[in-house]
């Protein structure tokens, strides 16, 4: 608005308001400027308005573990697929030229985390981003948003799910439930894997790229687990008692967490326990509150005890 009202503006202000050449020259952006100062994370993901999950989770939690969080849709919800209605904006288009314009700022990420992906077309452009961004020193996390309990998700296909597999060999830490566990691993789905069996299922994984694995959602009677496998070290299985039923967004929480840890440098073990007890503690919030399902935890009460 001050650019194209200047002449009015100083008119109202005193002829002596308007910068002089030399002023105006400061005030624009020095290309030598780095904006490389604080720690990054990219997160790719959907975006829903309402809902509590995808960006609108991921972006708030990495903050509060003093990160910048980089968001790059792939798509935009008014609210997530679980209600009976919902508007939608497909982003596929949209993310390579703006991935181009974080080229242009030579912008470079502490970490990456990705989520859901809605098409074969957008794992592509994700391939492309990791190319791209992906350096020695980053910490790509994945979570291979596919399914759950047995079965794809509507929207995924057999060779969606091949495509998937394709970024795997990018990530360092993976995060399938584990359903997606056998779908990349092509095993069969079974509810009761023994301890021994996920390890032979993670060891698959690891042999694909990633050097450290969470199977997440284990179910163990009155407990659930999330089954951590690091490579060239002992595999442990860290459980919870059941509270609750499942809710959108936890699994985004979850990823954010790991992440972020990763990035500041968190014993994975102790990450790994920090984001099962604080999802925990965001699904009996939920149940005081009286919080629908379809609404997701309400983790902003609970946000500032996240270090």
């Amino acid at each position: 608005w001050l650019c194209y009202h200047m002449p009015v503006f100083c008119i109202l202000m005193g002829k002596d308001f308007m910068p002089h050449s030399d002023e105006r020259r400061d005030n624009m952006p020095d290309k030598n400027v780095s904006h490389n100062n604080q720690k990054k994370i990219a997160a790719i993901n959907d975006y829903s308005g309402f809902g509590r999950c995808s960006i609108a989770v991921e972006l708030p939690v990495i903050s509060a573990m003093k990160i910048q969080c980089c968001p790059m849709p792939t798509s935009i919800f008014s609210n997530h697929t679980g209600f009976d209605s919902f508007y939608f904006k497909d982003f596929t288009e949209n993310m390579p030229p703006y991935m181009a314009e974080w080229k242009k700022l030579n912008l470079k990420f502490d970490g990456i985390v990705t989520g859901f992906l809605g098409s074969h077309n957008q794992i592509a452009i994700v391939e492309e981003f990791f190319k791209n961004f992906k350096t020695e020193d980053n910490i790509v996390v994945i979570d291979p948003v596919m399914g759950d309990y047995g079965n794809l998700y509507p929207t995924y296909t057999d060779e969606t799910c091949q495509e998937m597999k394709k970024l795997v060999k990018y990530a360092d830490i993976l995060t399938p439930n584990l359903t997606e566990a056998c779908i990349i691993t092509d095993e069969p789905y079974r509810p009761d894997y023994s301890n021994d069996e996920l390890k032979k299922i993670a060891m698959k994984l690891v042999a694909m790229g990633p050097s450290k694995i969470v199977i997440t959602g284990i179910q163990r009677g009155h407990y659930i687990g999330n089954y951590c496998y690091e490579k060239n070290r002992e595999d442990y299985l860290i459980k919870t008692m059941k509270v609750g039923t499942q809710r959108s967004g936890t699994g985004d929480i979850f990823a954010s967490i790991i992440a972020a840890d990763a990035v500041n440098g968190v014993n994975f073990h102790e990450s790994v326990r920090k984001a099962s007890t604080f999802i925990k503690k965001c699904i009996l919030k939920a149940i005081e509150m009286d919080i629908p399902l379809t609404d997701g935890v309400p983790f902003e009460e609970l946000l500032t005890t996240l270090k």
